[in-house]
């Protein structure tokens, strides 16, 4: 399947949320959707450091830059976050685990097994990466993005990545940054698993 092919089929299971189940239901397919590195054109990862799994922690960030609402827009922009972070930077790949976009999608950024670099020494080590695409200073991510990592969340424990009593802390709670921005961050301590 085209890459062009493949984004319209991940756009339609999340415009249409197909999979991700409705609050206080089991999740028939707790793993959807998720775009794979190779469906957004990622360069070969040169990381190393793997994570401890399960892991037991989630830190959910925003990359305080442009949003964007289809699979066209988030495919330029998770390239865009990986341009800067492994060209400019000089990390060894993307630095987070996976992005959220509006569209409703998950973009695989280092995936389950490897170590980010999204919150510091301490925290990157024992910590999934999640960031939401976009500026969450003023506004709130749209229902559907939400939905996504909540089933990206489901997905990893499900898969055994995640320890079941796994904890999601805001960006702000492990470091001294405004993210993952005013409007997030109250809706992300909402979530079952959050604490300070």
């Amino acid at each position: 399947m085209s890459a062009p092919c493949a984004l319209l089929t991940w756009a339609l299971l999340a415009l249409f949320g197909l999979g991700l189940g409705v609050p206080g239901e089991d999740l028939p397919c707790s793993c959807c959707p998720i775009v794979p590195r190779r469906e957004w054109k990622a360069p070969a990862s040169k990381c190393v450091d793997k994570l401890k799994l399960p892991a037991r922690y989630v830190v959910v960030s925003h990359t305080a830059g442009s949003p964007c609402d289809s699979p066209a827009l988030c495919l330029n922009q998770v390239q865009n976050v990986h341009n800067y972070h492994a060209g400019m930077l000089n990390w060894c790949d993307v630095g987070y685990n996976f992005l959220i976009g509006e569209d409703g999608l998950v973009y695989e950024g280092r995936g389950w097994d490897t170590k980010g670099d999204h919150t510091g020494k301490i925290w990157n080590p024992i910590s999934i990466g999640i960031s939401f695409m976009g500026n969450y200073m003023e506004r709130s991510p749209p229902p559907r993005a939400l939905r996504a990592a909540q089933s990206l969340l489901a997905c990893g424990v499900a898969q055994g990545k995640l320890s079941p009593s796994y904890e999601v802390k805001g960006h702000r709670d492990v470091q001294r940054t405004l993210s993952p921005g005013d409007q997030l961050y109250e809706i992300v301590r909402t979530w079952p698993h959050y604490h300070e």
